[in-house]
């Protein structure tokens, strides 16, 4: 191994293997820095490689099917975006929490903006990529219908229109990790945890124990999309009220409604008081805003082909599906409960200015417990109505009570859950 010459390449040890790279053709990132061209762009693209800062490709887990298309031929190789008119359709920050390197690691701040802030850059050749996209757009459930034909909720014609849609400001986020923050935030050391991506990747990404001098990763996996009810503005303003759900993805109950756990249900309970919260007073509203941040962890980021195993395996164990078992049977298939770590959740909360969320639509005290100690402050916690709690997923329910969930903002007491419940735990 080899180092390169110059003060700002001092620290840069590379495999003797590896091309050298002009100082002129490598953007040196400075994570944290409040000017982007101090910060720097992310040059995650394959057009040049030499010209490249990142560890990893844009798109997440969708950059391999990016390869797929070159190899068909269907997509040419080199290919450049053109970002003509793709800029957000609400400017978002900068916010306060966009600078330093404590509440955001594991997203680029500037990544909406970049066919802005980054002109020069682009056109002076590099090939660089938004990470972050803001749109517009109109949601349309069955659910929210029957809110406004039972009465719980009223059209206003801004919010909530007269045909049940409801008018939202989307935003799709890819990962982005600066890894010494990541280790930071699970506390463990740097070289630990390039280490560890790099093995359980099955060496898919050399550059983590090869290149220190590569502070950023885009890891494949997928991102995050929040869906803002109301004025994006209005996120960061403490006096207005704020209706949150961080909902972690559950493809067979979001989607096709699945009853054997509570996702949809929650998740559409979280849209409706979301509606509410940001509709004006006159409409039964808070004059506030709303936000649901869906985040791709599916089967609590174990992956589907896990959860529909311990589906069985829960079911066919002797006693039949049983809450005190619950953890349990996932623990014996995947050898964890959980792998979504909540850890890195709150900064998409923090790039988007909130400091406060009035009302969080979650019995999950590990989401809270993030979310506060990320420094923002939650009032009221919301539960999920027992009467949208499908049969099938009183199991479910049951156990996660049992495990420390919260309601109301209090710690809900067990016994007296599995005493009115009568299961025996």
């Amino acid at each position: 191994m080899s180092a390169e010459n110059g003060p700002e390449k001092a620290r840069h040890i590379r495999l003797t293997s590896h091309p050298p790279v002009a100082d002129a053709e490598l953007l040196t990132i400075h994570w944290g820095a409040a000017d982007p061209l101090e910060r720097g762009p992310l040059v995650g693209t394959t057009t040049n490689r030499l010209q490249r800062n990142v560890i990893g490709s844009h798109s997440g887990s969708y950059g391999v099917y990016r390869a797929l298309a070159v190899a068909a031929k269907t997509l040419t190789k080199g290919h450049r975006a053109d970002l003509t008119n793709t800029l957000p359709t609400d400017r978002i920050g900068p916010h306060p929490q966009w600078f330093g390197t404590e509440h955001i690691v594991s997203l680029d701040p500037f990544g909406a903006i970049v066919a802005e802030v980054y002109r020069e850059q682009i056109e002076q050749g590099f090939d660089l990529r938004p990470t972050i996209a803001v749109t517009k757009a109109h949601i349309d459930l069955p659910e929210i219908r029957d809110a406004i034909r039972t009465g719980r909720l009223k059209p206003d014609g801004k919010i909530l229109l007269d045909d049940g849609s409801a008018v939202v400001t989307k935003v799709a986020l890819e990962p982005v990790w600066w890894l010494p923050g990541v280790a930071k935030r699970f506390d463990v050391e740097e070289n630990a945890l390039r280490r560890a991506l790099f093995e359980e990747t099955g060496g898919m990404y050399p550059e983590l124990v090869t290149r220190s001098d590569l502070e950023v990763f885009l890891p494949p996996i997928g991102g995050q999309t929040a869906y803002i009810f109301g004025e994006p503005e209005a996120l960061a303003d403490t006096n207005l009220s704020l209706t949150c759900r961080v909902h972690d993805e559950c493809n067979g109950s979001d989607v096709f409604g699945s009853d054997i756990c509570t996702c949809r249900p929650y998740l559409t309970h979280a849209i409706e008081e979301c509606i509410r919260g940001a509709q004006p007073a006159e409409a039964g509203g808070l004059d506030g805003v709303g936000l649901i941040v869906y985040s791709r962890k599916e089967g609590r980021a174990l992956g589907e082909v896990t959860k529909f195993l311990v589906y069985n395996a829960r079911k066919r164990q002797e006693g039949g599906d049983r809450a005190d078992k619950y953890f349990l049977r996932t623990e014996c298939v995947a050898g964890v409960q959980d792998m979504r770590f909540q850890e890195l959740m709150p900064d998409v909360l923090h790039w988007l200015g909130i400091r406060k969320i009035h009302r969080l639509v979650s019995m999950s005290n590990m989401k809270y417990d993030a979310i506060t100690g990320s420094g923002i402050e939650v009032g009221e916690r919301v539960k999920l109505p027992d009467d949208l709690i499908p049969a099938d997923a009183r199991v479910e329910i049951e156990a996660k009570m049992a495990a420390g969930y919260f309601s109301d903002g209090a710690l809900i007491d067990a016994d007296k859950l599995l005493e009115v419940k009568g299961r025996d735990l």
